[in-house]
């Protein structure tokens, strides 16, 4: 008899367990079928930084939450409406987050006392009213899974390494998710070990099978696919997309792309990424330190390619030595840095926005450039686009501020027109600019204030370049004051000049009578825009605008801030961007700053924002 299906507009799920239970790639599979399906999705992957925490235990619980719906939605949610609990680690690290009347899907074989005792529960929490006001399905995954792999030629600890797959196969029927990716994704991955394939196949096919015949669930849900602007998508992470907007840069600007790199979490993946692009004119260097990675990066752009590196903090601080000798000889130079908690090592699979300041102001000497953040997974395709734009424009180097939040989350991703994209004109030197058929490495373009960029090699281009001072026209070491103070006056206006090249502050403001305005960056756009939209569904009257470029701000920034009664600055730091408007401006905002290593909730933000509205009506 066929069971109920019951429709929702959206759906939390979180996946939870040990680090060795595969909950990264059973959520990353569960995304990637949604994602085909056509909803529109966030994600929220957590994981330790321990490559293997101790099994069991709290420290060593991964989890990976995603939130889909037949709309357009901007988080990955506040709290999960379906649990999957792989242990009691997994249920105990997790349970404070469900709302009452959540779903609770436990792996009751893992409920030993031992196991009960690691996480200090005296007594079953399954048994003595811990979980009375949720919805909880007790099933024994692991026993399950290996008696359907009985037939199957492999050890009973490879067996059990396949439950990830059956509750994969549970949830996917229980709310009606295509299998046929995941099933092409298992032949691929495992087509060199028949027996492992068959297993996690039969596993997951157990495990839509134990959702259709089992009484336990007597409904299935159904989240119709989203109506979306129309185009082709697929599913992508902040990482990927970074790593193909630097690739688009490439292509447009005619530049070979080195990328000179050390693998460092969370930024590792676009190393990973860019390695497989050869045929794009992509070459990668893993360089023994962070400091070598820029170095040849930026002896990469002096060859004239498109030079790259990548990182998070602790990384940055070694760069920055190199990146100022970017500044001083004025070369196109790329910095990603996917920021994460710090300070020192940190957390580094936790997410923060605190290197703002560092990428501002962290070089000796006036050394400014342009910085710039994505708001999104999706965006960080087009930030490293305006990356590459930015540094081969103005001859500088460039840091575009990503975090661990939006390299590891993923939302789709419309494939844009690549004749859309902006050409990018390196612009290299052809030949002698000043008298007598003389080179002047330093004479400026009067529109940008860029140099020219002369590719070693070529005939009548010979020049000086290093950090030492230099002429401002003929690049021979100066100490002359005059020409230090002018140097380091025409580097500033550069970068003050491309506040004319970007576009202005966009302000949604509906009913144009509003009184606060929330100002966010990076990775925060989503938290805001939900809550925001929460505010105004409440009758609340509120702006939001957003900023892309952090140096230099949007030409019409002040004007904006001034119109506003009361601007709110929510960042994951303790008020960086905040210490920057009030310093520039002259406007007192007021931060909102936690520093938890995790995105803020929507409901939460809503609240701050309406208390502030409150206190000015």
């Amino acid at each position: 008899m066929a069971k109920q299906i019951e429709q929702l507009d959206r759906v939390i799920i979180r996946f939870a367990g040990d680090s060795g239970d595969g909950m990264q790639l059973t959520g990353d599979r569960f995304t990637q079928e949604t994602a085909s399906f056509g909803n529109d999705l966030s994600t929220l992957p957590n994981f330790p930084a321990e490559i293997r925490a101790p099994a069991g235990t709290l420290p060593g619980v991964s989890s990976f939450q995603l939130h889909f719906a037949d709309h357009d939605i901007m988080t990955p949610g506040d709290a999960p409406d379906v649990l999957v609990a792989m242990n009691p680690a997994a249920l105990k690290a997790n349970l404070g987050d469900l709302p009452r009347g959540a779903t609770v899907i436990v792996n009751t074989d893992e409920f030993t006392r031992r196991s009960l005792a690691k996480v200090g529960y005296d007594v079953d929490p399954l048994t003595d009213g811990t979980l009375d006001g949720f919805k909880v399905s007790a099933v024994p995954l692991t026993s399950m899974t290996v008696e359907a792999l009985a037939e199957i030629d492999i050890s009973k600890k490879d067996a059990q390494r396949a439950k990830n797959m059956f509750a994969l196969g549970l949830l996917s029927w229980m709310y009606n998710r295509p299998t046929e990716g995941t099933t092409s994704f298992l032949k691929s991955k495992f087509a060199t070990k028949p027996d492992i394939l068959a297993a996690n196949l039969t596993a997951f096919q157990a495990g839509w099978n134990f959702g259709e015949t089992t009484e336990d669930f007597a409904v299935s849900y159904e989240v119709k696919p989203a109506r979306l602007p129309s185009g082709t998508y697929r599913n992508i992470t902040g990482n990927l997309a970074t790593a193909y907007g630097l690739i688009a840069g490439s292509q447009r600007s005619g530049l070979p792309l080195f990328l000179g790199s050390y693998p460092i979490t969370p930024a590792s993946d676009i190393l990973h990424e860019l390695s497989r692009h050869k045929r794009f004119g992509v070459r990668t260097f893993q360089a023994e330190d962070e400091i070598a990675g820029v170095g040849a990066a930026l002896g990469a752009a002096f060859g004239g390619a498109l030079g790259v590196t990548t990182t998070s903090g602790p990384g940055m601080v070694l760069k920055q030595e190199t990146v100022g000798l970017a500044v001083m000889t004025e070369l196109p130079l790329v910095v990603v840095d996917v920021q994460r908690a710090g300070p020192s090592t940190g957390m580094p699979t936790k997410t923060e926005q605190t290197d703002l300041l560092m990428a501002l102001y962290g070089r000796n000497g006036e050394s400014p450039l342009p910085v710039v953040a994505p708001s999104s997974p999706a965006d960080c395709f087009d930030a490293a686009v305006e990356a590459v734009r930015l540094a081969v424009t103005y001859r500088t180097p460039v840091v575009m501020l990503s975090d661990g939040y939006l390299a590891n989350g993923s939302e789709p991703w419309r494939l844009p027109e690549v004749d859309a994209l902006p050409v990018i004109d390196p612009g290299f030197a052809t030949g002698p600019n000043g008298p007598d058929d003389s080179f002047l490495p330093y004479l400026r373009d009067g529109e940008t204030l860029a140099r020219p960029w002369a590719v070693p090699g070529t005939a009548g281009l010979e020049h000086r370049i290093g950090g030492i001072e230099k002429h401002a026209e003929t690049g021979d070491i100066s100490y002359t004051p005059a020409n230090h103070d002018l140097m380091v006056r025409t580097r500033q206006g550069k970068i003050d000049a491309i506040a004319r090249d970007i576009p202005p502050v966009d302000v949604s403001d509906p009913t144009g009578d509003a009184d606060v305005l929330v100002l966010g960056w990076g990775g925060t756009y989503g938290s805001i825009t939900a809550a925001v939209r929460r505010v105004r569904r409440a009758g609340g009257r509120i702006a939001q605008a957003h900023l892309r470029h952090l140096n230099p701000f949007p030409a019409n920034l002040g004007e904006v801030l001034r119109r506003y009664d009361r601007v709110v600055v929510p960042e994951i730091n303790l008020g960086q961007l905040a210490l920057l408007l009030r310093g520039r401006y002259l406007v007192d905002v007021i931060g909102y700053n936690k520093v938890r290593g995790l995105p803020f909730g929507a409901e939460e933000l809503a609240g701050v924002l309406q208390e502030v509205i409150d206190r000015g009506e």
